[in-house]
């Protein structure tokens, strides 16, 4: 599998990076057969694996630990995140020195690991100092705990905000950015993309079958989108049929569906391969539940889309269109009535 450079590190990652998601009680709640799709992907030639603290509160980092036992992890560029709540106090989650100092340990155990090469912070909070986040940050790597740091879901003015915050105060700074990006959620492509691409950063995009609307299992005819996991089921204004943006998004689909026969691939190999093809993408991740699902979008590696094809996805879906803005990832604060009204 094709190798690429994470930003200006230095290090080489697997164009296809495996996310684990859907490994516990999100997803798949059998560890063995969790363990058995991450042996699948590295010898696939996968080098690159994500999770985050949250993922099954902790379960998926305890399955990852377990599936790079016994000499794997040396190996693996391994990736997790840090934000999210772990607990029902207000301090257990967020961006502070307090919390991050305290769950990369949680975490580094869960792992059974002596240290994270890609830690990243899940989303912004614009309400803690970059200083603060980064100031920890710096020190976890100077610590030798962590290698690299990254952010997820950022919007673009923290992630200059964070570049600029690096270079003044002497921080590590950011690598790489996760952000949500497929056909249907193209948004990025305004301003993240390049934005990234400027300051040299990597780019390690989730979601690009957009939470299984590309994978197939959703097309007209049927009853909707029902999603088969837990963690997807919490996310219900994406797959509510009731609601345009998404009848839009089942239209788009449709066409995608065609246009992927008429290629002569998947509509999942269509999907990935697009987010792999843009010159600012480090790696895709993807996040299997079952080896069915891997063995699905593993051949994606493989495709090169034509720009004829390319072409006709720019008329189903325009460049930077988010058809459902929900599919983002974050909302900024500063749209809610309480910021907008005296």
């Amino acid at each position: 599998m094709e190798h690429r450079s994470l930003g200006r590190t230095g290090v080489s990652v697997s164009k296809l990076c495996l996310g684990t998601m859907m490994f516990g009680e999100w997803g798949n709640v059998d560890h063995d057969d969790s363990t058995r799709i991450i042996h699948r992907a590295l010898e696939a030639g996968i080098n690159f694996i994500d999770t985050a603290d949250v993922y099954s509160q902790g379960e998926s980092e305890v399955i990852v630990g377990q599936a790079l036992a016994g000499g794997k992890r040396e190996d693996v560029v391994l990736a997790t995140k840090v934000h999210m709540p772990m607990g029902d106090g207000p301090n257990q989650q967020g961006n502070s020195r307090r919390w991050i100092i305290r769950e990369v340990e949680n975490s580094l155990r869960r792992l059974g690991t002596d240290w994270i090469d890609l830690y990243q912070i899940h989303r912004y909070d614009p309400g803690t100092d970059f200083d603060e986040t980064l100031g920890a940050l710096t020190d976890l790597v100077r610590a030798g705990k962590v290698r690299y740091i990254g952010h997820s879901t950022f919007p673009v003015s923290a992630i200059v905000e964070a570049q600029w915050t690096s270079r003044e105060r002497a921080r590590e700074r950011f690598v790489c950015e996760q952000p949500p990006y497929s056909i249907l959620t193209r948004g990025i492509e305004a301003d993240v993309l390049p934005t990234c691409s400027r300051h040299g950063m990597g780019v390690i995009p989730y979601s690009p079958l957009a939470g299984g609307w590309l994978s197939g299992r959703y097309r007209d005819g049927t009853d909707g989108p029902n999603p088969a996991s837990a963690a997807r089921r919490r996310l219900t204004n994406r797959f509510d049929m009731s609601l345009p943006a998404n009848q839009r998004k089942l239209d788009a689909v449709e066409q995608l569906a065609k246009l992927a026969e008429e290629a002569g691939v998947t509509l999942i190999e269509l999907a990935i391969a697009f987010v792999i093809r843009h010159p600012a993408v480090t790696a895709v991740i993807i996040g299997p539940r079952t080896m069915d699902h891997l063995e699905s979008q593993l051949t994606a590696a493989n495709i090169e889309l034509s720009d004829r094809v390319l072409d006709r996805i720019d008329e189903i879906v325009a460049p930077g269109v988010t058809i459902n803005p929900a599919d983002a990832g974050w909302f900024s604060p500063a749209l809610q009535p309480a910021a907008r009204r005296r």
